[in-house]
């Protein structure tokens, strides 16, 4: 399924002047000048509730966590990482080392040319992997560009993998990593990731296409999760410490199995064995903490209510 935006066409405009010519020249054949199409724009439809929706707003937040991150001390170039995709007051500082780390990476001339961002659905599953189709997406920051090659590449790699807008409208688990990207990484271009079930199955068939665009250009995955919702404060910085040692461990299959629909360890749980599966195929033998948080240690108060666990972890290769 596709968004509501008008489809590409091809129009032909035709002009042809008989008055004066011959009757050869009035036979000749009539040049069909092509239309260029509209650009297709997907707008972020989470701004303004998940994130500011004015620029300065917004730059002056992304930039500062940024900032505040100070220097992660990451040796190599990041080949994947993760990052939190709560509302930007709650996980924007958490998601802002991952994005510190990207930065400082790309500025060693180890940057990537292309964002892979791996989110997932909250509302509803489906089967395999939904990739954003159009030109741009617009934040308030601007238009981020989607790497169409890129995409045509992962779709050719298996049928799988989509061009679908459908799981994309009004999911923010992809979408909140957008504008991280475009203040760290400004002229990167972007493929927006979707994940539809949990089959592990579908894993290895997005690894061994991400595999194969890394020998075409020089990508990153950022899997966005957010850890362990719970009520108990303890027991979310207990449970999101021990998925963290499984996580930086490149324990793939221990995580995996330490996840159930009633102990949601990683709320975005395939797009984090994803990452730590190409890290793995790309060299990396272990994933470092970047920093760790949770809702209970910034807002006291949501303790016994509400607590959710944000972390930051970065692969990288020699």
């Amino acid at each position: 399924m596709t968004g509501n935006n008008v489809s590409p066409f091809w129009g032909a405009v035709m002009s042809v002047v008989l008055l004066g010519c011959s009757a050869d020249q009035a036979n000749e054949e009539v040049k069909v000048v092509p239309k260029q199409r509209e650009p297709l724009v997907r707008q972020a439809v989470g701004a303004g509730r998940w994130f500011p929706g004015d620029k300065d707003g917004l730059s002056g937040m992304v930039t500062g966590y940024i900032e505040a991150a100070g220097d992660p001390g990451i040796k190599g170039r990041v080949v994947s990482a993760l990052s939190p995709h709560a509302g930007f007051v709650y996980s924007g500082g958490v998601a802002g080392h991952t994005f510190r780390a990207l930065r400082d990476s790309a500025a060693g001339g180890k940057g990537p040319e292309t964002v892979v961002i791996a989110g997932f659905s909250h509302s509803h599953g489906f089967s395999g992997v939904a990739l954003m189709d159009g030109d741009f997406v617009r934040t308030p920051l601007g238009d981020a560009a989607i790497d169409q090659d890129a995409n045509r590449l992962l779709v050719s790699s298996s049928d799988s993998i989509r061009e679908d807008y459908g799981p994309h409208y009004g999911e923010h688990s992809a979408e909140n990593q957008i504008p991280f990207v475009q203040a760290a990484l400004p002229e990167a271009k972007i493929v927006v990731a979707i994940m539809g079930d949990h089959d592990l199955n579908t894993v290895d068939i997005f690894v061994a296409a991400l595999k194969r665009l890394s020998e075409d250009r020089k990508i990153v995955l950022v899997a966005s999760t957010d850890l362990l919702h719970d009520p108990d404060y303890d027991k979310v910085s207990r449970t999101d410490r021990a998925t963290l040692e499984m996580i930086t461990g490149m324990r793939d299959r221990d995580l995996a199995g330490s996840w159930s629909g009633t102990n949601q360890v990683c709320c975005g749980i395939m797009p984090v064995i994803s990452a730590m599966r190409f890290a793995e195929v790309m060299g990396s033998s272990e994933g470092q903490l970047l920093c760790y948080r949770n809702s209970g240690d910034d807002f006291p108060e949501s303790r016994g209510d509400w607590v959710v666990g944000y972390g930051s972890v970065a692969f990288t290769v020699e």
